[in-house]
């Protein structure tokens, strides 16, 4: 299996946070980060590649391809901590993958200055309430406490996926980080779990990010997502969820 990063840039950042964006339930990781890079205007600067990803291609009206991909993005800030946005459309599809990718990305993260991480994901009820419930998970003690004073509960089960390695992956390299986890009924893409999930980490990072056109982005990721096959309808998604799907959160 291989895993690889390419680099186009190494930026010079001061103590960077990353934040996790990759598709899940409800594909609010995905939604979350693809507006903080077009919002903040965050910068690409690598480019992963995985021998784990989807074996598919995409072809465009215009005669071109989507590939399945992975990248990271930097923004910096005055006064406040960088941010590094880890933004792709699709996790690995096999454990050694998930774990090869994320380490593979803990490392890059590291050089740069990285020591603290959070990852989002989309915790599936068959009921949501208009304004959803964000559950936390964290590396220790002190982190949880700060997780739990932004409003959220604590979460209790398992969290697969990236949503749950990065922050187990990152506790084990003395990382600190937490997860955000949103309520959400997961069958299509939840710009309403997002927003909710964008509010707090905003709150958290102190960022002033317009939420206004969140809408279209959660449309846009609806189209991404939907070209590579990970977008059904609801008789397909309950089906299909537990064999196509695991690696969701």
């Amino acid at each position: 299996m291989v895993c690889t990063i390419e680099m186009s840039e190494k930026p010079e950042l001061i103590d960077p946070i990353l934040i996790e964006g990759l598709p899940g339930i409800g594909f609010v990781a995905n939604i979350a980060a693809l507006h903080l890079i077009n919002e903040l205007g965050a910068k690409r600067f690598a480019e992963i590649n995985s021998a784990s990803f989807q074996d598919i291609a995409i072809a465009t009206g215009s005669g071109g391809i989507h590939s399945p991909m992975s990248e990271l993005y930097y923004y910096r800030r005055k006064g406040e901590r960088d941010l590094i946005i880890w933004y792709g459309n699709t996790q690995a599809l096999t454990t050694f993958g998930q774990y090869e990718l994320c380490g593979k990305v803990l490392d890059t993260v590291q050089k740069l200055g990285c020591r603290y991480v959070i990852s989002i994901g989309g915790f599936k009820k068959d009921e949501v309430q208009p304004v959803p419930a964000i559950y936390s998970a964290a590396t220790d003690k002190v982190t949880i406490k700060e997780a739990l004073e932004l409003g959220t509960k604590v979460m209790v089960g398992h969290i697969f996926g990236i949503a749950g390695l990065l922050i187990g992956l990152g506790r084990l390299r003395n990382l600190k980080g937490f997860a955000l986890l949103v309520d959400t009924i997961g069958m299509q893409p939840d710009a309403n779990a997002a927003r909710h999930a964008l509010m707090l980490l905003s709150k958290f990072l102190k960022l002033n990010a317009d939420l206004s056109n969140l809408d279209e982005t959660a449309e846009k990721t609806k189209e991404i997502m939907g070209a590579f096959g990970l977008i059904k309808n609801v008789t397909e998604e309950k089906k299909r969820e537990d064999q196509q799907m695991r690696w969701f959160i």
